[in-house]
């Protein structure tokens, strides 16, 4: 059986003309039948190898990762602020500690996987040479198991020495259902962990921009991503422009055709007043709207704060020229009393709206807003930001800084009829 040593400065293709020259070496094949002519035993029969294991499978074909350049992601890209284990047992806040302030450059991976995870890991220990000093610093490496319930911190250690893990690559395991959250906030999640992606992500999360890379592109190439993103000035979210159906413009048929998509379900204030989400919540303002939930501990004191920093800056402007609404995922819980009671703790004043109902409106009110989720924790930490007079919406990451914020508020602030 031949051994390759980790250390050996071996490149890419070198490793994958191993894999593939060997016939898939390091997969489990099913043993032949009949005895070991030199021992005399009946073999022993593994499990067929998965799929991510063949050298043949499109997502561990070089050839792919020659030919695919790095694609700007579409759709709302999130980082969840779960907490997860570290290779070293210690616990991380994936946002805060990973991704705030930093680009973030994240693959999946499991360690069982004998087929393009290697591979993988060999890229991003290049990587890191390539990076340098910046690695932890501006940058953070992180890898995620798929696997979790295999995948104890010991195993991610172990396997992550192979590739030179060090300071500033971070391997992530934890309980499954804050894994799978994660994964399903970046977009990158499976059922099927041997049809994990075999992608890399890079972005910054405060900006929600992103772009996805192949896992088998070559260091160099996943560098100069890299240190684009890193290198690139602030522009703000990607895409912040939002496109519902009304278009811009003023007059009775603009006005006629927000009412009718966004519709006048109504809705229940803190106060206990009845707000009907068009006519009440969006005409003729501008608005900032964020989803969010009482018993959230997680990203939602963040967001809250978020706005807090909005009400403190924009002043007696609140109630008049800008209207602040945060719109319970958890209607069933948040009622109207334990909203209010909540917004009296965070001294909300009057032109912040918390909002909630029965349950099946503010499912719909959410869904119209692009906030249509399946569980009350996989809701998205974006801010809507619109000008309902003049058309113009925009999103914020809620996490983001809050100049940031007040900057696109401003910007859909002064944003006048055309």
């Amino acid at each position: 059986m031949m051994v390759i040593s980790m250390r050996r400065k071996s490149s890419l293709l070198f490793i994958l003309a191993l894999i593939i020259g060997v016939g898939g070496s390091g997969c489990q094949r099913p043993a032949p039948e009949g005895k070991d002519p030199e021992t005399g035993d009946l073999p022993t029969r593994e499990e067929p190898e998965p799929d991510c294991c063949k050298p043949e499978t499109p997502a561990s074909s070089p050839k792919a990762a020659e030919t695919q350049g790095p694609e700007v992601v579409t759709g709302n890209v999130t980082v969840p602020d779960v907490t997860l284990i570290n290779q070293d047992g210690q616990r991380v806040r994936v946002y805060h500690d990973l991704a705030e302030g930093k680009v973030l450059v994240l693959n999946v991976i499991f360690t069982t996987c004998k087929g393009i995870c290697p591979p993988m890991g060999i890229n991003f220990g290049e990587l890191r040479k390539r990076l340098g000093p910046r690695v932890g610093r501006d940058v953070s490496l992180v890898s995620v198991s798929i696997d979790p319930l295999t995948d104890t911190p010991e195993r991610l250690k172990e396997w992550g020495k192979q590739f030179g893990a060090t300071t500033g690559w971070t391997l992530l395991t934890g309980q499954k259902q804050d894994v799978d959250r994660l994964l399903k906030g970046l977009g990158v999640f499976t059922s099927d962990k041997i049809n994990h992606t075999p992608y890399v992500l890079v972005g910054r999360a405060s900006e929600g921009r992103w772009r996805r890379v192949h896992g088998l592109t070559s260091a160099d190439k996943l560098a100069d991503v890299v240190l684009g993103t890193l290198g690139s000035p602030s522009k703000g979210p990607a895409n912040v422009h939002l496109t519902f159906p009304p278009e811009r413009g003023k007059g009775t048929g603009a006005t006629s055709a927000a009412q009718r998509y966004f519709t006048d379900v109504p809705l229940v204030d803190q106060h206990g007043k009845t707000m009907r989400l068009y006519s009440d919540v969006l005409k003729g303002k501008v608005v900032v709207i964020s989803p969010f939930f009482t018993s959230c501990r997680a990203t939602c004191p963040r967001l809250i704060d978020s706005f807090v920093k909005l009400q403190s800056h924009y002043g007696d402007r609140v109630g008049k020229d800008l209207f602040l609404a945060t719109m319970t995922v958890d209607p069933e819980t948040d009622t109207p009393d334990k909203l209010k009671s909540y917004a009296e703790q965070i001294h909300a004043r009057p032109g912040w709206s918390f909002l909630t109902g029965e349950k099946q409106n503010v499912e719909t009110a959410l869904a119209k807003l692009g906030h249509r989720m399946q569980r009350r924790e996989d809701h998205t930490n974006i801010f809507i930001i619109g000008n309902e007079r003049t058309g113009l919406w925009k999103k914020a990451m809620g996490l983001a800084p809050s100049v940031e914020i007040i900057r696109i508020v401003d910007s859909v602030l002064k944003d006048n009829p055309s």
